[in-house]
């Protein structure tokens, strides 16, 4: 750690580190060693039982002993695959940490071969069975939403030798291009000023009030990743080709299928979100940033404005007391309830706060498995927008404990909905900040960070689906050049960005480091689904909040047991309406029009 880097962590208290004992007691414990065996053992066991059986049991009426069985073992090997991830993820760098995930993951891969006809199995049951089986097992009829979507999958399924053969070289094909991209992210080193970077404090700099430092920063990272762009270049080719290659052999229509399948989300849906932002771009992001430039006193913002914090902005690092009370009072302010159930993830080495070399930049929220409990990462430097990350994924974690109770497999929630507690989270949070401040320049200065927030979260991600969109349908015409992604990206930044933003030098490289491209391709939209969803779930609080709370609730401890539709309409919202897009984004537009009336 850099002096610093030090310096700040003293400013900030005692900031909170993972306790993953609750997992296991560490890398080479007796427990650790003892369920992974007993993993291997009970997909053997589970294979032996069930493969070749299901279409018997379903008409036997004792289906729900396969479900049962099945996530028992999803159970255990989550837990195994949670702790050797989540020890990664602290000091990606540490070779012994690498090896012991890459070692762990490898086992995990082979026993869940076994388990592979599964799913499988289950879709080549005929519809008029299972009905039958829903009708006479209400246990087994919870897992209907389930079945529907395993369903959808049907026709886009291999046969089980094919698909063995997917699973097996998984290892050796996506998730090691993964591992080496995360891997090499996490040893970059940017040159600032004299000093020597990681990723995660050189980003930081991009939000510092002082210009230089910013700029700094900024040709910093221009240069590094510029000096790294072959490998970066390759890992994009590599896993643009291996995705095209599985969704031709699987018949995929569009290049997102798989992940709009894998969101419950159909296809027009996101369509109709994408064309509703992008429309949008003129009187959101273009009109915000030449508002923006206006008070830089500048005609055009420097890419590495976009982010500064305006000049009238609150300087004041929040320590990390300061940043828990306020999303603990905006959380119990909504409902005591919602902080009752973030209240353990701060006493319980549920959090991972401090910055570290090796440690994975960013944050999440890791829900681990329903028989234990959610961590959460985060990169805390002291600055109002990580009291904002903060907020964000104690959501996700307060989602994924409420939905834990739903068992391994209808826990689970689908992207578009999981971004809904970590969203509503910010807005209690940013809402509570701004009922609480007076001063007409801070109120100012937060509403501007809200709306660049928002605009992070909606225009910034559709225009990150929209590059990869154009990534992967370029790369099926052949392998494209550092320069034709670095055009591509360029492209579209121009069109969400517009006019008032100057591309600098460098900033045609600034799509390497983004880790979502690499690991979910086309997850990103689901970041704009939450904040609009959001947007439009606040205005029907705002308007009538009596039961709104206990609503809420419900929506958040459903998981993944029922379609978005379901989930929304007690709350008289439709994502299929073009309208329901429209009043998440106006919003914004509010927001963005009360900053031009109070403009200094």
């Amino acid at each position: 750690m850099t002096a610093a880097a030090q310096k700040g962590h003293n400013q900030l208290g005692n900031l909170p580190v993972w306790d993953l004992s609750d997992l296991y007691p560490g890398r080479d414990s007796a427990e650790f060693k003892a369920d992974l065996e007993k993993a291997k053992a009970d997909a053997a066991t589970f294979e032996a039982t069930y493969k070749g059986k299901l279409v018997e049991l379903t008409k036997a009426g004792k289906l729900i002993a396969a479900i049962k069985d099945s996530e028992a073992l999803g159970d255990l090997s989550g837990r195994i695959g949670s702790f050797a991830f989540l020890q990664y993820a602290q000091k990606s760098t540490d070779p012994d940490r690498a090896k012991f995930m890459g070692d762990t993951n490898e086992a995990l891969t082979n026993l869940s071969t076994r388990t592979l006809f599964f799913e499988l199995e289950l879709n080549r049951i005929e519809d008029a069975d299972l009905e039958a089986a829903f009708a006479g097992d209400a246990e087994l009829a919870r897992y209907r939403t389930w079945f529907a979507e395993l369903r959808k999958a049907k026709p886009y399924q291999l046969d089980d030798k094919l698909e063995e053969l997917f699973h097996d070289k998984s290892t050796t094909a996506y998730s090691a291009w993964n591992r080496l991209f995360d891997e090499t992210l996490s040893s970059l080193e940017f040159e600032v000023d004299g000093e020597t970077l990681n990723m995660e404090s050189t980003l930081h700099l991009l939000s510092e009030k002082d210009e230089t430092k910013r700029e700094a920063a900024f040709k910093a990272l221009g240069k590094t990743l510029k000096a790294n762009s072959r490998l970066f270049t390759h890992i994009t080719n590599v896993l643009a080709k291996d995705k095209e290659i599985s969704d031709r052999w699987r018949g995929y229509q569009d290049i997102a299928d798989s992940r709009h399948m894998a969101n419950s989300v159909e296809r027009e849906v996101v369509d109709a979100l994408q064309e509703a932002v992008q429309a949008a771009y003129p009187r959101l992001s273009h009109r915000y940033y030449r508002m923006k430039a206006k008070w830089f006193g500048k005609d055009k913002l420097n890419a590495w404005d976009r982010n500064a914090p305006l000049p009238t902005s609150d300087e004041r690092t929040w320590d990390w007391e300061s940043a828990k009370s306020t999303v603990m009072e905006a959380y119990g302010k909504f409902s005591p309830q919602l902080a009752e159930v973030a209240a353990p993830f701060f006493d319980s080495g549920w959090i991972d706060a401090p910055t570290g070399d090796g440690k994975l930049s960013g944050a999440f929220a890791h829900p681990t498995v329903p028989s234990a409990h959610p961590y959460l990462m985060l990169n805390y430097l002291g600055r109002s927008r990580d009291i904002m990350t903060l907020a964000h994924e104690l959501g996700h974690g307060v989602h994924q404990r409420l939905a834990a109770a739903q068992g391994p497999i209808l826990a689970n929630t689908p992207l578009t909905l999981a971004e809904t507690a970590s969203v509503f989270g910010e807005m209690l949070t940013f809402r509570h900040l701004l009922n609480n401040t007076t001063d007409p320049r801070q109120r100012f200065a937060l509403l501007s960070s809200k709306v660049e927030d928002m605009l992070n979260t909606v225009v910034r991600q559709i225009a990150f689906y929209t590059f990869e969109r154009r990534v992967h349908t370029a790369r099926r015409q052949g392998e494209l050049k550092t320069e034709e992604i670095n055009q591509i990206w360029l492209d579209v930044q121009q069109e969400s960005l517009g006019d008032a933003i100057i591309a600098n030098e460098g900033y045609d490289i600034f799509w390497a480091y983004i880790p979502h491209f690499i690991h979910s391709p086309f997850y990103v939209y689901a970041y704009a689904f939450g904040d609009c969803l959001v947007n439009s779930l606040y205005a029907q609080y705002e308007k009538a909040n009596e039961g709104f709370a206990e609503r809420y609730f419900e929506l958040l401890k459903a998981g993944g047991s029922k379609h978005h539709s379901e989930l929304l309409a007690p709350f008289g919202l439709d994502a299929k309406d073009p309208q329901f897009w429209s009043l998440g984004l106006s919003m914004i537009e509010g927001l963005i029009d009360e900053l031009e009336a109070t403009s200094p």
